[in-house]
């Protein structure tokens, strides 16, 4: 069979504008330049005597609006399951101070200076919408920005259908043809609610190059679960999956794990914790319909102690949810800067939102509690947190030591940075090895056998 993804026909130039890096280099740098000599100028230019005014009620008004959002955003409305640290604020204290700059310009100039005030302004909000993005390295090429896909993406119905049950190649004879590409494939299906009724976007698919060959081995299954606010595709954008993907490939004939990025939230800003519940049935579509849904549509390995879950933020705290509540679907999990404990904001409005103030039903699903409440010796997880995120370590140390507790196989890796995206890359790319041990595509199979109930817990 051809290789899935081809080589595509834009243009070298036009792939390398498209592929400049919006987090290092140039790029970020210059952006931030022209930023600050665009505020320097609005600041000191000719405002002639309203100028010893102008500029302390615009720092004033900006540092008023950067103290304003943080309330707003770490207190009052928490639309994030984390906290939003402080620079974010101080760079929204910067664009604030641009608008307080650019004002008198634009009321009062001649139509030159309010053009070129204008220009200024969107250089100040664009050098700190892109520090921004540098800290969460969320929006990582001009691709990404642009929405632009790249020459791997293929069509769902063109791919081959799963090939009947039957024994699987061994994959220490296993070679990639020579033919085949050394690129995997990414394809967008929407998976079905059927049990769930969960109002689920669409999933992205990362298929590695060894899919792309009828007599493949039977490859391990990972669900991806991306942060809330965000998308499903984050783990294409900002985590860089197919990338990740295909480095490990390389060194291993183009196997790989067929990666899901199925929908944990439903919506941009939805939060419904992972849980069934007044939310929406999170946890019934991820343990489920995508895995029914998985083993019927994709050519895959079929055994449930191959599979594995993982997420960054709420998604490794949607993986650790699973893996207690599931284990018999997810006996194998990544959770990468997650929450110990699913919450909204704090744990009495929590449970006040989702369960109408039901202290049971809340401990029923909540993983801090199962996991003194029961044993769990044939599952296996990996926690990851980012040294510089003192709450994100302080969770994870939490979750391996009740994880340990409950008889869990247990991985606890502290790598440099925060609660960002290159966090969740470098984790990826750490747990690969593993995670391909773990379900056998190394040629062993370290996972025992357990429970094969889907959901464990009523």
């Amino acid at each position: 069979m051809a290789s899935l993804a081809s080589p595509g026909v834009t243009a070298l130039g036009v792939d390398r504008v498209l592929d400049v890096s919006l987090l290092v280099g140039v790029a970020p740098v210059l952006a931030t330049a022209c930023g600050a000599v665009a505020l320097a100028g609005l600041l000191c230019g000719r405002h002639g005597a309203r100028r010893s005014r102008v500029v302390p009620c615009a720092a004033l008004a900006a540092a008023a609006a950067a103290a304003l959002t943080a309330l707003v955003v770490n207190v009052a409305w928490r639309p994030f399951p984390d906290v939003v640290p402080v620079a974010v604020f101080v760079w929204v204290g910067v664009a604030a101070l641009g608008i307080g700059a650019a004002l008198p310009w634009v009321r009062r100039g001649t139509v030159r200076r309010r053009i070129t005030a204008l220009v200024a302004l969107v250089s100040v909000i664009g050098a700190a919408g892109i520090q921004v993005n540098v800290l969460y390295g969320y929006v990582p090429t001009v691709r990404t920005a642009l929405g632009v896909s790249d020459s791997r993406d293929v069509d769902f119905a063109a791919l081959p259908p799963p090939r009947p049950m039957r024994r699987a190649r061994d994959v220490r004879s296993w070679r990639l043809p020579l033919w085949a590409s050394r690129r995997g494939a990414v394809t967008h299906v929407d998976i079905p609610a059927l049990e769930s009724g969960f109002p689920a976007r669409t999933a992205s698919i990362y298929l590695p190059p060894a899919y792309a060959v009828t007599d493949h081995p039977a490859l391990p299954v990972l669900v991806l679960i991306a942060g809330a606010p965000g998308y499903p595709q984050d783990w294409l954008t900002a985590g860089r999956l197919a990338e990740v993907g295909d480095g490990y490939a390389a060194a291993h004939e183009g196997l790989a794990p067929v990666v899901v990025l199925a929908d944990g939230t439903g919506g941009v800003l939805d939060n419904p914790l992972c849980m069934d519940s007044r939310a929406g049935n999170a946890e019934t579509y991820l343990a489920r319909d995508v895995p029914q849904w998985v083993d019927g549509h994709l050519d895959v390995d079929h055994d449930p102690r191959h599979r594995a879950i993982g997420g960054f933020s709420y998604g490794g705290a949607c993986a650790l949810q699973l893996a207690t509540r599931a284990p018999g679907t997810y006996p194998t999990f990544l959770a990468v800067s997650g929450q110990d404990e699913p919450s909204l904001d704090t744990h009495q409005e929590t449970v006040a939102l989702l369960f109408g103030g039901d202290e049971t039903a809340f401990a029923a699903r909540n993983p801090m509690e199962l996991l003194r409440t029961r044993r769990y010796e044939a599952s296996a997880g990996m926690v990851v947190s980012g040294r510089d995120d003192a709450v994100d370590r302080a969770a994870a140390g939490n979750v391996v030591a009740a994880t340990r507790g409950a008889g869990m196989d247990v991985r606890a890796v502290d790598l440099v940075g925060g609660h960002t995206w290159a966090v969740a890359i470098e984790a990826l790319r750490t747990a690969l090895p593993w995670l391909a041990s773990r379900n056998g595509l190394d040629g062993t199979d370290s996972a025992p056998a357990g429970p094969r109930r889907l959901l464990a817990h009523p």
